[in-house]
C-alpha cells in the first residue's frame, strides 16, 4: 500500500504531454444558483488562472514531475493575465497563437462546496493540425486531454491528431462535465485509442446507463468489470469520500479516500488526474497512482481556489497528519 514516504520516489521516467486550456476563472460564492430572470448577490473570492489542463500541469509541477504543456496562449486581456500567472507558477507553455484571446469562466461556489461553471471559450478551443504538429512527440509519452477540448468546435481536429500519433504512447482522458456532449462516433474513435479514462460519480452513472445500457442501480464495481469486458481499456472511478476504484487488463481494486473537511471542490478532479499522471509517469502501478491522486485531491478540496495543488513536502506532511487522525 502506498504511504506518504513513497512520494520521495516520484520521478518523471515517462514523458507527459498536457494538452488543453489555460483560462481565467472568476470565482464567487453564491448562496444558491440563479434561476431565469433572477438577480443574485455574489461574493467574489478572487480571479485565478485555471483550466483543466493547467490544473493538471500545476499538480505535476508541484510534485516534481516535468510535463510538456500544450496550453495555447493568445493575444488580449485574458491572455495577458494567463501569461503573468504562468510565470508565477513557474510553468511554460509550448504553444503560442495570434488567433484570439484566451477564454474565461465564472465559477459559482455554493455553501456545500459544489461548483458550477459558466464558460466563454477562447484560443484553447481553436485547435488546428498545424499547431498540434508543432508539439514534441517523445516515445512512451502519456497524453492528457479533457472533455472540454474534445467537445469543442475543434474536437474533431484533436481526435484526428491523436489517431496520427506515432507509437508508443498512452492516453488519459478526463471527460468531465462534457461527457454527455460527446457524440457516439467521437466516443467510438476515442475508445479505439485504448485510453485510461477517469470519471467522477455523476459521470460514472452516465456511462453505466448510456454507454453500457445497464438498467439496474449503479454499481461502481460492476461498472469497472463491465467496462473492461466491453472496451478492454483502463478506468478510474472517483467517488469522493467513498474512495476511487480502478481496473485495467491485469487488475481491479479500490483505494480508500483520504478523509478531510471539504471546503471547495474546484480543481479536485483535475488535481486527482495530475496525481494519477505523476504516479504513472514515475512507473508506478495503477493502484498506487490512484492512491496518489486521492491524496492530492483530498488536499485540494480542503483549500480555497482551483490552483492549490500541494508540493511534495506539503503533501507528505498533510498525508501523515490525516493518517494520524483516522
Amino acid at each position: 500500500m502506498l504511504t506518504p514516504d513513497d512520494l520521495t520516489r516520484l520521478a518523471g521516467r515517462l514523458p507527459v504531454c498536457v494538452v488543453g486550456a489555460a483560462v481565467v476563472d472568476v470565482i464567487a460564492d453564491a448562496y444558491s444558483l440563479p434561476h431565469r430572470g433572477s438577480d443574485i448577490e455574489l461574493h467574489q473570492q478572487g480571479v485565478n488562472v485555471g483550466g483543466c489542463a493547467l490544473n493538471v500541469a500545476i499538480a505535476l509541477h508541484r510534485l516534481g514531475v516535468p510535463s510538456i504543456n500544450a496550453l495555447p496562449l493568445g493575444n488580449g486581456v485574458w491572455a495577458g493575465i494567463v501569461r503573468q500567472k504562468l510565470v508565477e507558477y513557474g510553468i511554460e507553455s509550448v504553444l503560442e497563437t495570434a488567433s484570439g484571446d484566451n477564454g474565461w469562466c465564472l465559477a459559482l461556489v455554493e455553501p456545500d462546496g459544489e461548483r458550477t461553471f459558466l464558460s466563454v471559450s477562447g484560443v484553447e478551443n481553436q485547435w488546428d493540425a498545424a499547431l498540434l504538429d508543432t508539439l514534441p512527440q517523445p516515445a512512451h509519452r502519456w497524453i492528457y486531454l479533457s472533455g472540454y477540448q474534445l467537445t469543442s468546435k475543434s474536437g474533431e481536429v484533436l481526435i484526428s491528431w491523436l489517431e496520427r500519433q506515432p507509437q508508443p504512447w498512452q492516453l488519459l482522458v478526463d471527460f468531465g462535465p462534457r461527457l454527455a456532449d460527446i457524440a457516439d462516433a467521437q466516443f467510438a474513435r476515442i475508445m479505439a485509442l485504448n485510453p485510461l479514462i477517469t470519471v467522477n460519480r455523476q459521470e460514472a452513472e452516465l456511462l453505466w446507463r448510456e454507454r453500457l445500457g445497464a438498467s439496474e442501480p449503479f454499481d461502481a464495481h460492476a461498472l469497472l468489470a463491465r467496462w473492461q469486458q466491453r472496451f478492454g481499456s483502463a478506468m478510474v472511478v472517483r467517488l469522493d469520500s467513498d474512495g476511487a476504484g480502478y481496473s485495467d487488463a491485469a487488475t481491479q481494486g479500490w483505494v480508500p479516500a483520504l478523509a478531510t473537511t471539504v471546503v471547495d471542490t474546484i480543481g479536485a478532479g483535475d488535481s486527482h488526474a495530475g496525481g494519477l499522471l505523476a504516479g504513472l509517469a514515475s512507473g508506478w502501478s495503477l493502484a498506487d497512482s490512484v492512491a496518489l491522486g486521492n491524496a492530492v485531491a483530498s488536499y485540494v478540496v480542503s483549500q480555497r481556489g482551483g490552483d492549490c495543488a500541494p508540493d511534495r513536502v506539503t503533501l507528505i506532511a498533510y498525508w501523515q497528519q490525516r493518517l494520524t487522525r483516522q
